[in-house]
């Protein structure tokens, strides 16, 4: 049986390029590259069509630019199917699970794979399961304005929504709501489910809002933020890229407003 092979060196990703010039995952019965005896190989859920899915870690950048290129993973979302793009972040957290999962935090014991996305302690019996990091992420408007904000560590100079991680015994929309007032002073009233993507950098899962201004006075958390305010749907600075939820929020709520024009009078 032939399978795809997400094989990772590091964050870098394994992309095997087509000679139309497109990029693709390799799809073999054994893995494309040469990998170590104790390399282990996960079988992940196949793909919607039934393909099958191993993913792998490497010792050894790959350097066979004849027939593959190293991409990082953010970068494969410009370069494979969105199917593939999406299988290559939950590839890539189970790797970093079982990397970060060797040994038990309950006895120090070694940890065993004991089901593809479960490991049992060899010596208490302990289990663990993949753990995913909940964040929220909001945008808030005010009329023809949105809340953006840069923060401290943006790898870039553009701007994007509130976000912030989800603590224990609160619920989405506490979360949502904590996060505006520390990070802004704000109050938001009318919270609107957006939807959620799994953020694989490296597990993480975003789940976004909507939100109305309510009142208060734009008064940043320096800790978090280096700058933002309210910014005219028309003005806007560089804003998150196009793989981003923060992006799909925000082009959902420019996309409103293309809506209300169409659909007015002309005069």
């Amino acid at each position: 049986m032939k399978h795809l092979w997400f094989i990772f060196y590091h964050s870098e990703l394994l992309l095997q390029q087509l000679e139309d010039g497109s990029y693709t995952i390799p799809l073999s019965e054994e893995p494309p590259v040469t990998i170590n005896a104790h390399t282990v190989i996960h079988a992940i859920t196949p793909m919607i069509d039934g393909t099958s899915v191993k993913t792998l870690m490497i010792d050894e950048f790959v350097t066979d630019k004849q027939k593959f290129e190293m991409c990082t993973l953010r970068q494969s979302y410009y370069k494979l199917t969105e199917a593939l793009y999406t299988k290559a972040g939950k590839c890539y957290e189970i790797n970093y699970w079982d990397k970060h999962t060797q040994y038990c935090g309950v006895c120090g014991a070694p940890m065993k794979l004991y089901t593809d996305i479960s490991k049992r302690c060899t010596q208490c019996g302990h289990e663990v399961w993949p753990q995913l990091a909940t964040a929220i992420i909001v945008l808030v408007h005010r009329g023809e304005e949105v809340l953006l904000v840069h923060a401290n560590n943006f790898k870039g100079k553009f701007y994007g929504l509130v976000a912030g991680f989800v603590e224990t015994g609160e619920t989405l929309e506490e979360a949502v709501k904590r996060e505006v007032k520390e990070e802004t002073g704000l109050e938001i009233t009318d919270l609107q489910y957006f939807g959620s993507q799994p953020w694989p950098y490296p597990c993480g899962l975003m789940i976004g809002f909507l939100a109305t201004y309510k009142s208060g006075t734009v008064e940043l958390q320096n800790e978090e933020l280096g700058s933002g305010g309210w910014y005219h749907r028309k003005y806007l600075p560089e804003i998150p890229e196009k793989l981003s939820l923060a992006r799909k929020i925000i082009d959902y709520w420019l996309d409103m407003f293309k809506d209300e024009s169409s659909s007015s009078p002309s005069s």
